[in-house]
C-alpha cells in the first residue's frame, strides 16, 4: 500500500507542476499532506514536517546567505568582467554561448556545491541569454546536466556516501570511474553544441561589430531570406515568453523561431547594417549597466579575493557551509555598503530571490518528511529490489546503475547511499559482484538527480534564471538521463562497471 502512495504521490506532484496546475511550493506542501492522510497517517503530518524542516533548515540557510552574497558581488561588479569576457570570446554566437554554459558550470562545479555553481554560472551566463534572445531552458538544462555529472567528484558528497555506506575507501571509488565521467562531460558538451547549433538557427548568428569596447551593439543574421533589421529585444521578449509558456518549441529548431516572429535577417556582419535601436535588450542586460551605482571598482580585489578565500574554505571543510555564506555576505555588505541604508536597499533588492528560493526549501521539507517518516520511500526502495529477477544477480553493478537514475531522482542522496545502496551490494556480493564496481555504478545517476525537486540547488537554479520548474523538468530530463546512459555504458565499455 505504502509502495503504491509512494509512487502515486512523487507522479502526481510532477504531473500537476509540468501542466502547472499548481506552484512547485503550493503542491510540495499539499500533495504530500493529502497522501499521508491517505496513507492513515495524518496524526503525525506535524511530526514529519518538523522533522524534514530540521533536516533541511542548514540548506535554506546556506542558501539564503549565498544568494544575498552573491547578489551582492553582482552588484559590486565582481562579474562584469567575466560577462564581457564570455562575450567576447562566444562572439555573440547562440552556439557559443551554450557550449559556454556547460564548459562554465563544470568549471565552477570544481567546488562541489551544486548552489554555488548555478549562481555564478546563471550571474555570468543569464544577461547573455537575455540580451542575444536564447531559450533560458538550454541553460538551465545545460547547467544543471553538466553539474550533475561533476557532483561525483569526491568532495561532491554521493561519492563520499557511497564510500561511507559500503565502507570503501573514495579514492578507489571515483579514480577508475574518471574515463566513464569523461565521456560523460564530453556528452554534455556535445548535447550543448546541438542545443546551440538549434538556438543558431532559431535566433540567427549575432555578431559584435568592429570596434565595439564598452556596451556593443549586436547584429543579428537570420538564417531566412529577406532585408530589414532585426529587434534584438523583441527576439528576447518572444523567447522568454516563449519559455514562460511552457513550450519545448522554443527550444527546439522550426517550431516558431524567434527571429520569424520578429522579422527578416540583415546581410552578414560588416556590410554596414547595425542592429535597430541604441537600447538593445535594456531590461535583460542591466548587469553590465557600466554606470550603476553600485559598482565598486576600488574594491575588486578586496571582492575577488575574499570569494576565493570563501570557496577554499568550503572545498577545505574549515567551517560549515552556512556559517561560511553567513560571515561571508556579512563581511561583503559591511565592506562594500558602510552605510546602513545602502545595506537594507541591497538586502531588499535581493528579497525576492530569498524568499522563493527559502520557501521552496522548507515547502520541500514537508514532501522528504512524508516520504520518509511514513515509510513511502523504503517500501518503494524494498519493491524496486525485490523485483530484480533472480538471473540478474552476475550483473547487479548493470541493474544498480539503472536503478540509479529513478531513485536518485525520487529520492535524496542519504536516502539511496545509505539506505538502499547496501541492499543493492549485498545482493551483488552474493553472485560474486564486487562492492566497488556496485559503488561506482550507483553515481551513474547523478545528472538526472541534480534536476530532482527533492534537490534544493535546483530551485536556486530555476528562480535565478527566472523559469518555471515544470518547463525545466520537461525539458532536461531526457537529455540528463541521456547523459547518464551514456557514463553507464562508457563504464562497461572501460570495464569500470
Amino acid at each position: 500500500m505504502l509502495t503504491f502512495l509512494g509512487f502515486a504521490m512523487i507522479a502526481t506532484f510532477l504531473v500537476l507542476i509540468m501542466l502547472k496546475k499548481m506552484s512547485p511550493i503550493a503542491a510540495l506542501v499539499l500533495i504530500p499532506a493529502l497522501f499521508c492522510v491517505f496513507a492513515g497517517k495524518g496524526a503525525h503530518l506535524g511530526d514529519y514536517v518538523i522533522d524534514g524542516v530540521g533536516k533541511l533548515a542548514p540548506t535554506a540557510a546556506m542558501l539564503m546567505f549565498a544568494i544575498v552574497y552573491f547578489g551582492v558581488m553582482i552588484d559590486v561588479g565582481l562579474f562584469d568582467p567575466i560577462v564581457k569576457g564570455i562575450l567576447r570570446f562566444c562572439k555573440a554566437d547562440p552556439m557559443r554561448v551554450v557550449v559556454g554554459t556547460a564548459v562554465l558550470a563544470a568549471i565552477v562545479s570544481l567546488d562541489g556545491d551544486g548552489s554555488t555553481t548555478f549562481m555564478i554560472t546563471v550571474s555570468a551566463m543569464y544577461p547573455l541569454y537575455k540580451r542575444l534572445g536564447l531559450s533560458l531552458v538550454v541553460m538551465t538544462g545545460v547547467a544543471a546536466t553538466a553539474n550533475g555529472v561533476m557532483n561525483t567528484l569526491p568532495w561532491g558528497g554521493p561519492t563520499a556516501r557511497a564510500a561511507t555506506a559500503l565502507k570503501l575507501d573514495a579514492a578507489d571509488i571515483f579514480v577508475p570511474m574518471i574515463p566513464a565521467l569523461a565521456v560523460g562531460l564530453l556528452s554534455v558538451f556535445v548535447l550543448a553544441y546541438v542545443l546551440g547549433l538549434k538556438e543558431r538557427r532559431r535566433v540567427g548568428t549575432l555578431v559584435l561589430p568592429s570596434g565595439a569596447d564598452e556596451e556593443p551593439e549586436l547584429v543579428t543574421v537570420g538564417t531566412g531570406a529577406g532585408a530589414g533589421t532585426a529587434d534584438a529585444a523583441g527576439t528576447a521578449a518572444g523567447t522568454e515568453a516563449g519559455t514562460e509558456a511552457g513550450t519545448e518549441a522554443g527550444t527546439e529548431a522550426g517550431a516558431g523561431s524567434a527571429g520569424e516572429r520578429v522579422g527578416a535577417a540583415v546581410p552578414e556582419a560588416g556590410s554596414g547594417a547595425p542592429a535597430s535601436g541604441g537600447a538593445v535588450g535594456d531590461e535583460g542586460f542591466q548587469g553590465l549597466d557600466p554606470h550603476r551605482a553600485t559598482l565598486r571598482p576600488r574594491l575588486y580585489w578586496f571582492n575577488a579575493g575574499l570569494t576565493v578565500a570563501l570557496l577554499t574554505a568550503m572545498i577545505m571543510e574549515l567551517l560549515p557551509i552556512p556559517v561560511l555564506f553567513l560571515l561571508g555576505a556579512a563581511l561583503a555588505l559591511t565592506v562594500n555598503f558602510p552605510h546602513m541604508p545602502d545595506q537594507k536597499a541591497r538586502i531588499a533588492a535581493h528579497a525576492d530571490n530569498v524568499l522563493n528560493v527559502a520557501g521552496m526549501v522548507f515547502a520541500a521539507a514537508v514532501f522528504t518528511g512524508v516520504l520518509s517518516g511514513t515509510g513511502m520511500v523504503k517500501h518503494m526502495a524494498d519493491w524496486l529490489v525485490g523485483a530484480i529477477p533472480e538471473g540478474m544477480g552476475p550483473h547487479m553493478a548493470l541493474v544498480t546503475g539503472l536503478l540509479s537514475l529513478p531513485l536518485t531522482y525520487f529520492m535524496s542522496n542519504d536516502g539511496f547511499y545509505f539506505g538502499v545502496l547496501p541492499v543493492l551490494a549485498e545482493a551483488g556480493a552474493a553472485h560474486g559482484v564486487s562492492p566497488l564496481e556496485i559503488a561506482r555504478a550507483s553515481l551513474v545517476g547523478q545528472a538526472l538527480h541534480m534536476s530532482s525537486p527533492l534537490v534544493p540547488a535546483v530551485y536556486v537554479l530555476v528562480g535565478m534564471a527566472k523559469v518555471e520548474f515544470g518547463d525545466h523538468t520537461r525539458f532536461t530530463v531526457k537529455w540528463a538521463a541521456l547523459t547518464c546512459l551514456v557514463v553507464l555504458a562508457a563504464g562497461m565499455v572501460f570495464g569500470i562497471i
